[in-house]
Formats: structure tokens, C-alpha cells, sequence
């Protein structure tokens, strides 16, 4: 009985470890999501190429 407690023991603490990897890989793609897309807003260059002048 002992020797399936610390089994039990090794296998709790392995996924624990686990949940604690996915859970920061997780953020870390939701950080670079996020910044990601704020760079793309702020490089955003609009062009008045297309716009009709006043005078005309």
C-alpha cells in the first residue's frame, strides 16, 4: 500500500507540472496574440491616394 501512495504521490505531482506548463504556454500565446495585433494597428498607414480633392 505504501508503494502505490507514492506512486499516486509521483503521478499527482507529474500532472501538476503539466497543468502549470500548459497554463503558461497558453498565456504566453494570448500575450503574443495580443501584442501581435496591436503592432499591426499601430504600422497601419492609410492612404489618400484615392480620395477626390475639394477643388474638383
Amino acid at each position: 500500500m505504501k508503494t502505490f501512495k507514492k506512486i499516486a504521490k509521483i503521478v499527482a505531482i507529474v500532472i501538476a507540472i503539466a497543468a502549470a506548463v500548459a497554463g503558461i504556454i497558453y498565456a504566453v500565446k494570448k500575450i503574443k496574440e495580443k501584442k501581435n495585433s496591436e503592432d499591426s494597428e499601430e504600422n497601419y498607414v492609410s492612404c489618400s491616394c484615392y480620395e477626390k480633392p475639394e477643388n474638383m
